[in-house]
């Protein structure tokens, strides 16, 4: 019997693909920086953004002056371009991923998520009409630690009180989350609703044979539902 379900946040509940985007060649752009290099230190923080030691504005201004470009107007232009994509994604929440949450309370199934985020993305997953369906939130810049470290997942389970065979992860399979949530030792399913939106070279994963899809928020509705079958 499932007793929980957990989210991944980006191309599972939200789309970095709606409306504005803004990605490492954006900025390469608006900074006077070569694309490649940009993504190379870009890259090499990642880790660092993630867990909470640099906000977006100081991991530019480190890979700016590293790159030779640091002004202290593109930094602001670029956090700011961050920002103004990010509220198209947060404005534009699909209805099925509200209902989806909103159906799973209604049947008494507790909400987890698990997220890597940087700074200002942390800043609208709290601000936006998801988060209070919550039960527990593990997000990395403010946990110190990322998917696909199993700690997350140990965490998730101790704070909702089940155990990991009764919670399904449901993610787009970045980060090598669904092989984290199986190695914890619950029932991953990759979700794939996304999938089609997304453009190259920002393909966030590609399709899993291995793992139990979904390709609409009704199939995680029906998954918890059969299980809670007597």
């Amino acid at each position: 019997m499932y007793r929980a379900v957990i989210f991944d946040m980006f191309e599972t509940l939200v789309t970095l693909f709606e409306g504005r985007t803004y990605f490492g060649e954006d900025i390469a752009a608006d900074v006077g920086a070569d694309p490649k290099d940009f993504r190379r230190e870009w890259h090499k923080i990642e880790n660092d953004r993630s867990t909470g030691r640099y906000t977006i504005e100081e991991g530019l201004e480190i890979v700016l002056k590293t790159l030779g470009v640091y002004t202290p107007e593109k930094v602001k232009l670029a956090a700011g371009k961050r920002l103004e994509a990010l509220g198209d994604t947060f404005s534009a929440i699909q209805p099925e991923s509200v209902r989806l949450l909103d159906e799973l309370k209604k049947k008494g199934i507790l909400r987890g998520l698990i997220t890597n985020t940087f700074s200002d993305e942390r800043d609208l997953i709290r601000e936006s009409i998801l988060f209070p369906y919550f039960d527990v939130a593990l997000i990395s810049y403010e946990q110190g630690i990322i998917k696909p470290d199993l700690r997350l997942y140990r965490m998730m389970t101790d704070k909702l009180g089940v155990r990991a065979d009764e919670c399904i992860y449901v993610g787009d399979g970045g980060s090598r989350e669904l092989y984290a949530a199986r190695e914890a030792g619950m029932h991953p399913v990759q979700c794939t609703w996304f999938h089609e939106r997304a453009f190259e070279p920002h393909i966030p994963c590609p399709i899993l044979d291995e793992f139990e899809h979904a390709d609409t928020v009704q199939d995680i509705i029906d998954l918890v539902c059969l299980k809670r079958q007597p």
